[in-house]
């Protein structure tokens, strides 16, 4: 699901789980081992996806499948996945080589530099068109990496260009796709150059607000977040968005 591989001190991590790297159990899990593996084998992380998809965001045909019983066990391993990338001591670099899409735009906005490939594919967050709200970790997360005046726009549903997204906070750099990886390893080498002790509080210090938020309401908001996505209503607006989006 996720290839591991190393850069000199950099560690390369790729999603390569099924045509979109739609995110599911099994993958934010595999996710999660690889960070906490990181804090120890890497200086800095390189986060990327095969093909022409970085992520299309959450299984919603897993989710369908799966029903209840499955959302209750995959929507926490998302949010400790985000949670996991976002404040990763280190630091991480997403390479988004093609669509970022809901979920799959919250991953990259986790990392500390963002690069896209011009003309890959679209990035935004679309949960309201599927019919679901942000769990409490995402919102945060796309509240912390959106340039403020865009903030409500984005939440909308929209999807954007690279450029588009670059303006809106999504991605700092837009490449040329061939010079992706590499652009992406320099910017890793780059911050890996710092000071770790230093990069890592100063870090911290730059989330502090995320943290604060999910510490002071994070549990309430996901409850409430849980009941809607496990609702039957909730589950038929999925199907419907499958069935019109994903033929």
């Amino acid at each position: 699901m996720i290839e591991a591989s190393q850069r000199g001190r950099i560690a390369i991590l790729t999603m390569r789980h099924g045509k979109a790297n739609a995110l599911d159990t099994a993958l934010c899990n595999e996710a999660i081992a690889h960070f906490d593996q990181a804090r120890a084998s890497a200086d800095a992380v390189v986060l990327t996806g095969e093909g022409g998809i970085f992520s299309a965001g959450v299984d919603l045909k897993r989710a369908v499948e799966g029903g209840a019983a499955y959302l209750r066990e995959f929507l926490p391993a998302l949010s400790k996945a985000m949670e996991t990338i976002f404040f990763h001591p280190k630091p991480v670099v997403a390479a988004v080589n093609g669509h970022a899409i809901a979920g799959g735009c919250v991953i990259a906005c986790a990392a500390d530099r963002r690069l896209m490939a011009q003309g890959a594919g679209r990035i935004g967050v679309t949960e309201l068109r599927v019919g679901v709200p942000f769990p409490a970790a995402a919102f945060e997360v796309m509240r912390h990496a959106t340039a403020p005046q865009y903030f409500e726009e984005v939440l909308g549903g929209a999807t954007y260009t690279p450029e588009e997204g670059r303006q809106r906070g999504f991605v700092h750099e837009v490449v040329p796709p061939a010079e992706l990886m590499e652009r992406a390893i320099h910017a890793a080498e780059a911050l890996a150059a710092l000071s770790p002790p230093a990069f890592a509080v100063t870090k911290m210090q730059s989330r502090r607000a995320v943290q604060e938020a999910l510490l002071r309401g994070g549990t309430s908001v996901d409850a409430a977040v849980r009941e809607i996505w496990l609702a039957p209503d909730t589950l038929a607006r999925m199907r419907d968005y499958v069935a019109r989006t994903l033929k």
